[in-house]
């Protein structure tokens, strides 16, 4: 027990303590986290609840819930940052789906809670985190649940939408990188989602807990759980090192992205593996409907002129958000920035049209290539190539740039074939909708995987 206050009066338990066994107890502890309230149905009644995060000074974590009457008295009250001294709950075993701290229990307060309101106390954290790489993240077992602390590369625009059990949801992906040149894209909700958009502008450094690491798109995303921690401008030394790391050279590094981006959820796990010889033949056949593909191959050129002329590389996008469904519009905009799609001048960015020639070990094809895909494949982002070829260097120095990315590693491609007419002329049409680099331990693996198959097959054949 810890004593407190004048007289030691207060009897104060630490977190790490708080058991099924003890009955009566007292914690101090800083609100790190606090979900919205939602109300929910049992049996033939109803309530309501919300939940926190409790850190105290010794550095136990544990959640409490807040039902009914709690949610009247402290809903308002207890604020995210602030010391509460909170007693008269109950400890039950956590439920670990549902809790982001590694607490064994976890508290319910109702009607009888007790709280107040207590002074600040400079030793409790703001939040507790044990920070996980992106690198390692790459190699853990799915579903997983991480603290992640990184550099805000790129951040989407606020998307409302409606669930399949016709609830409203609000949500922005942002992307972070970190010091080990590796990315991902996380998805924020809620309050979190919809602060201002100069939050997440100018790269600042971002620390989050309990962010949930799932399979999708072939590739690995994360979503930052409701009771897990949103902290800007964090003090932690996780936090001052990779901030040194952007600023003395990573922000002009290549990151391996952990996340594929585009051909819609679903379309690139279910697609099937091919190598460049196979998918020659399906571009000869006719194609009722559009079918993805998966493979493996190098990057081999990039067409940087036609007809003796540069090719342009980029163009200037709308990013304004298109009327219901919460996407950019992507058109094409003119030279003062008008958008004829959108009938306004709005939002542009860059983004990459490539041309690019794959080659594997038995065939080499042409394909299209689009802005996310690019990206990936010639290691730098659409806004990067434009300053490079306006501002630092000119043309020469950005095509150096991306002949440098030439047989520099394998990469897995996701290509969408579908049958289209095109100046009159049907034909099956093969692009690139998805990239991402594939490390050379994997790819050895797979490499292995494929020999020790068909060396069985030539056995049974035997």
């Amino acid at each position: 027990m810890v004593m407190m206050g004048p007289g030691a009066d207060l009897c104060v338990l630490p977190i790490s303590e708080i058991s099924s066994y003890i009955q009566k107890w007292t914690i101090k502890a800083r609100v790190t986290s606090k979900s919205a309230v939602r109300t929910f149905s049992r049996g033939s009644g109803s309530g309501k609840v919300f939940s926190a995060n409790l850190l105290d000074v010794h550095g136990g974590e544990i959640k409490a819930s807040f039902f009914n009457e709690a949610v009247d008295s402290f809903g308002e009250k207890m604020q995210v940052g602030k010391c509460y001294c909170l007693s008269r709950g109950t400890v039950r075993i956590a439920n670990q789906q549902f809790n982001s701290c590694s607490h064994r229990y976890e508290l319910v307060f109702d009607k009888g809670a007790q709280i107040e309101e207590a002074a600040d106390d400079v030793e409790i954290q703001a939040v507790k985190l044990s920070v996980t790489d992106l690198r390692t993240v790459q190699s853990k077992t799915l579903p997983c649940k991480v603290d992640l602390c990184g550099i805000i590369t790129a951040a989407g625009s606020v998307i409302t939408f409606t669930s399949k059990d016709s609830k409203e949801l609000v949500k922005r992906d942002i992307t972070i990188a970190d010091d080990t040149c590796t990315s991902m894209q996380v998805t924020l909700w809620g309050e979190r989602a919809k602060q201002e958009d100069k939050t997440f502008e100018g790269n600042p450094v971002v620390c989050m807990k309990a962010v949930v690491v799932k399979e999708w798109n072939g590739g690995r995303t994360g979503s930052l759980s409701e009771g897990g921690a949103l902290v800007f401008a964090s003090t932690m030394p996780e936090a001052k090192r990779v901030q040194k790391w952007w600023v003395d050279g990573g922000s002009t590094q290549t990151f391996t992205a952990l996340s594929v981006m585009g051909g819609g959820a679903g379309s690139m796990k279910s697609a099937k593996a091919l190598d460049l010889a196979e998918l020659r033949g399906i571009s000869e056949q006719v194609i009722q409907t559009p079918e993805m593909y998966n493979i493996v191959c190098r990057l081999a050129l990039v067409q940087l002129q036609k007809r003796g002329e540069p090719q342009p590389l980029t163009y200037t996008a709308c990013q304004e958000l298109k009327e219901g469904r919460g996407l950019p519009c992507n058109r094409r905009v003119d030279g003062s920035g008008f958008c004829p799609s959108c009938n306004r001048m709005g939002k542009s960015a860059a983004r990459f049209t490539l041309r690019c020639r794959f080659a594997d070990a038995r065939d080499n094809a042409w394909l299209t290539t689009f802005h996310e895909a690019a990206e990936q494949v010639v290691g730098m982002k659409a806004e990067q190539a434009l300053s490079i070829e306006q501002n630092e260097g000119g043309r020469e120095a950005l095509e150096g740039a991306i002949n440098a990315k030439f047989f520099d590693q394998p990469l897995q491609l996701t290509v969408r074939a579908k049958w289209e007419t095109y100046n009159g002329e049907a034909r099956t049409n093969v692009s690139c909708i998805a990239a991402r680099p594939v490390a050379h331990s994997q790819h050895g693996r797979e490499m292995l995987k494929e020999v020790l198959e068909r060396v069985g097959s030539f056995e049974l054949r035997l």
